[in-house]
């Protein structure tokens, strides 16, 4: 089984990475910046359509096929919006929610050779606005919208399953001000074990589909 994942050089991607080889599957992996393991991979900026097109392309061509899509690559630029650079602001719109949409569009013709699924990665941020977050909502919020109207879309030939991932133990918040890092109670998960949920809806029969997955810390909160 042939899984594509974007962002898999850290964070929740690398872990999908490892939980895809866990189980015997073959990972391809998509992002601006090289994984450090021996991984099958392209390197390609998700905020460039055309890049993002041909890396999909190329790891399908070389791999044989797809079986799995996970669109992992997620970034974001804190801050209210008259004060975060307008350049910042669209490219967390271009990388989370037009990166995805171009991802699955390559995608989509290998996946319904094999009646594939598409696990895209929206987040708590996707169904409960915060302030100081306008691009990561919008953003969020939009790979809601394309996901659910996608599965629609897609039904009969591509799986497709919606996950909203809570706060995770990751490198996504380094670098920010203390103001927008999450406090100690916010008991962040571990993102192997958000993968394994990824795992799950990818191992999920033809036409038997988890439409949605919210995964969140017990303490998380941005849920409910």
């Amino acid at each position: 089984m042939n899984v594509l994942i974007t962002g898999g050089s850290s964070g929740l991607g690398l872990a999908t990475v490892e939980a895809v080889r866990k189980e015997g599957w073959r990972p391809l992996v998509v992002d601006v910046r090289a994984p450090g393991q021996d991984i099958d991979h392209v390197v390609a900026d998700l905020a460039d359509r055309g890049q993002a097109e041909r890396a999909v392309r190329e790891l399908a061509e070389r791999a044989g096929g797809l079986d799995g899509v996970v669109t992992a690559a997620g970034i974001d630029a804190c801050g209210r919006l008259d004060e975060v650079p307008a350049a910042d602001w669209d490219r967390v719109v271009m990388v989370n929610l037009l990166g995805t949409a171009s991802v699955v569009r390559a995608a989509l013709p290998y996946l319904k050779r094999t009646r594939g699924t598409v696990v895209t990665c929206a987040s708590t941020l996707g169904l409960r606005p915060l302030s100081d977050a306008t691009a990561y909502c919008a953003s969020k919020f939009g790979v809601v919208g394309f996901t659910r109207a996608l599965a629609v879309e897609t039904r009969g030939e591509v799986g497709v399953t919606l996950l909203i991932p809570g706060g995770m133990r990751t490198a996504f918040f380094d670098g920010r001000p203390e103001q927008y890092k999450p406090g100690p109670e916010a008991g962040l998960n571990d993102p192997a074990d958000v993968a394994r949920t990824v795992v799950f809806a990818l191992s999920q029969p033809p036409g038997c589909e988890v439409r949605e997955l919210v995964v969140c810390p017990s303490t998380e909160t941005s849920w409910p």
